[in-house]
């Protein structure tokens, strides 16, 4: 089958032909569909973040068909749409009986650790296979299993209720969920800031509030169109540290920023005028969790949840095009999300 791999950290991406993965009793092998291209796989290929072992096909966020299911397997068969949870965990540990399985220690990431899907082919436990409706596209059944997700995590992270404001930082694929989701979440007023006049026209699509980046102090804005009193949620989307200090910056008394981009450097924040002086909170947010999955894709089926302009761009199966499309997100560039599909 052929796959879009890492060979080397810091080169392109290339086209090789490599064996349909072995299903095994317990897995299921899954034609796919839809592989988007996350910022992450930017950071592996750069070696930001620590990618292995080489050489590596990246992508993990992946919907597709199930192909053939192994011998143990009932709760998914050939023929179903599925969705696939990225991380794989030994279901066993103390972090995954209580729902923290993202930290559990034998835990692989689909597209990190092990083979995702810049490729035709991909096999997974059953268990990661989630079932995806009719009524929900492929491409979109692929982001919601991280850029969506993600988000939704960082949500409940923050503890937003009804009533709140909350200023998104960053609003790209992660940032055109978040504006979504923090509506059904109840927020009052959804702030987003970027410095792309395009996405943040989308954003106003979606009923937030445009802060325009490059025309002024986003800080200062966002406390003029609060009346002066902050926003009781920051989301940090981006990974700059200029922009992390300007979250926590942006909160209200009691605010929570809560941080999701990764970073390459450390930020500093003024800990009493900042943080203890109006007991605010920074909180990290860290991937997602499977038990979330349903309730996300529900949303999505209602329409809750719209992908369809968040789906900027598709390409297929090639290594240019695939490198093409890193090269634009590594420079905060090239529209919301870029799907690959391996089928065309």
């Amino acid at each position: 089958m052929k796959a879009v791999q890492l060979i080397e950290i810091g080169q392109p991406l290339q086209l090789r032909e490599i064996p349909v993965p072995a299903v095994g009793d317990d897995g299921v092998l899954v034609r796919i569909e839809a592989a988007g291209i996350c910022h992450s796989d930017v950071h592996y290929r750069a070696g930001v973040s620590s990618v292995g072992p080489l050489p590596q096909t990246l992508g993990h966020e992946i919907a597709g068909v199930v192909e053939q299911a192994g011998k143990n397997v009932t709760g998914v068969k050939a023929g179903d749409r599925v969705c696939l949870h990225y991380l794989i965990t030994c279901g066993e540990c103390d972090y995954c009986r209580t729902a923290k399985e993202q930290f559990c220690r034998g835990a692989t990431m689909l597209g990190k650790d092990r083979d995702g899907g810049y490729a035709e082919y991909i096999v997974v436990p059953a268990r990661n296979a989630v079932p995806l409706p009719d009524e929900i596209p492929f491409a979109h059944g692929a982001v919601l299993m991280c850029s969506s997700a993600t988000v939704f995590h960082a949500l409940r992270k923050a503890r937003l209720s009804p009533g709140e404001t909350i200023a998104v930082f960053g609003a790209g694929g992660l940032g055109m969920s978040a504006i979504q989701l923090a509506g059904a979440f109840g927020a009052l007023e959804v702030y987003a800031v970027d410095i792309d006049r395009q996405r943040l026209s989308l954003a106003g699509e979606y009923g937030a509030i445009p802060v325009d980046g490059t025309s002024g102090d986003p800080v200062s804005e966002l406390r003029r169109l609060t009346g002066g009193r902050g926003v009781d949620v920051a989301l940090e989307l981006v990974g700059l540290p200029d922009v992390i200090r300007q979250a926590v910056q942006s909160l209200a008394v009691f605010g929570r920023a809560v941080l999701v981009g990764i970073a390459e450097r450390p930020f500093s924040v003024d800990s009493y005028r900042e943080v203890l002086g109006k007991e605010a909170q920074i909180i990290g947010s860290s991937d997602h969790l499977l038990q979330e999955l349903p309730i996300l894709i529900e949303l999505a089926r209602r329409g809750t949840l719209d992908l369809a302009s968040v789906v900027t761009q598709t390409v297929p199966l090639e290594a240019g095009a695939i490198n093409d499309a890193l090269d634009a997100l590594g420079a905060f560039a090239g529209g919301v999300r870029t799907v690959i599909a391996p089928s065309g």
